[in-house]
């Protein structure tokens, strides 16, 4: 018997995980890769909301949380995942810059904006009127992260690499009998694949598509993050992530030309050098309309619960968001009503 299964070993699912193991729980993880929305992700972490200056919902807390954990999964690993980076937001005219002022006025904004003009030339950006320093911000390299912590779970035979198949589920008392395996819980954290799950496909997930490219641009030189319609996102060796687009109607995860386009042009709009695609990315982001997370425990059924809809901000999220779930199974916690599925129970079938 163990504590937990966790269905799903993306951002939500192995930071889970973690704090599981730091609470010295057992576990066993069930994942296909069915889902890559997390190897994919752009990775950054940014408290401020650009286009509307406006502060990331709970993102104080959030980034000091993540800040620990990321800490102790590198010195876990052995292995520098996150990266601190400062994001410039590109201004076009004085009237922006004179919102940025405004902006770094307001008392939640204050520690997330800098109130200096960067005026640094780049070769292959013009920015004649600087740029915005936006302050506690940076990037975790998802793919080492994922790819990494999902050898160690394998490596200690906490991992199984199959698809979970919800038949098979059986509920005796408060256990979960799953095939060979018994458990206390289960949390499922799959991402888009939610939609196949009978006991919580009724949340309303979204789903926003997101495409990204790893661009070669030698002349282009930023150490740091330029965000404008885009981010441009060093990685050293001439290379650069570049993204993300929305797509709210497609729910494939494959790369379209519709989609190149637009980041063709969104990338020439802010660089004048030559760039060659290298790879092209797409992955369905778990989105709510209401722009918070799926957490909580089954209406029904106490052992079944959810870590889902991290969205476009799964690196920020994960940490604060599996230490919640996590405190309200063990110690009947409550949620915060805002990221509480029990908000949903109106859409659960008769």
């Amino acid at each position: 018997m163990v504590d937990y299964i966790i269905v799903g070993s993306g951002l939500g699912g192995i930071a889970f995980a973690e704090t599981l193991l730091q609470n010295r729980k057992t576990f066993i993880v069930f994942n296909d890769a069915s889902q890559n929305s997390s190897k994919i992700a752009g990775g950054l972490y940014n408290p401020v909301i650009l286009k509307r200056f406006s502060e990331v919902w709970g993102s104080k807390e959030q980034l000091e949380i993540a800040d620990v954990f990321y800490k102790r999964i590198e010195q876990k690993l052995a292995l520098q995942i996150d990266f601190k980076l400062p994001i410039y937001r590109k201004f076009f005219s004085v009237e922006e810059q004179n919102n940025w002022f405004a902006a770094s006025d307001k008392p939640n904004l204050t520690p997330f904006l800098s109130t200096t003009i960067i005026k640094k030339n780049y070769n292959a950006i013009d920015a004649p009127f600087g740029y915005g320093e936006v302050l506690q911000t940076g990037y975790v390299d998802t793919v080492s992260l994922l790819n990494t912590y999902e050898a160690y779970l394998i490596e200690n035979d906490f991992l199984l690499k199959e698809t979970f198949d919800y038949s098979k589920i059986e509920l005796i008392g408060d256990t979960i009998h799953y095939r060979n395996v018994k458990a206390k819980h289960i949390v499922f954290a799959e991402g888009f694949g939610m939609h196949s799950n009978p006991f919580f496909k009724y949340l309303p997930l979204d789903g926003t598509k997101g495409e990204l490219f790893i661009i070669k641009a030698p002349e282009l030189d930023i150490d740091v993050i330029i965000n404008t319609s885009v981010f441009i996102l060093p990685l050293g060796n001439d290379l650069f992530k570049v993204g993300a687009t929305y797509n709210w109607q497609d729910k494939t995860n494959l790369p379209t030309e519709e989609a190149k386009q637009e980041l063709i042009e969104r990338i020439q709009e802010i660089i004048s050098c030559d760039f060659k695609i290298v790879e092209h990315f797409a992955g369905i982001r778990p989105t709510v309309k209401d722009r918070r997370p799926l957490l909580g425990t089954h209406p029904k059924y106490n052992s079944i619960h959810i870590l889902n809809g991290l969205g476009t901000r799964g690196v920020m999220l994960a940490p604060a968001m599996a230490m919640q779930l996590y405190h309200h199974i063990e110690s009947n916690k409550t949620l915060d009503k805002t990221i509480d599925i029990s908000r949903y129970a109106s859409l659960l079938p008769q």
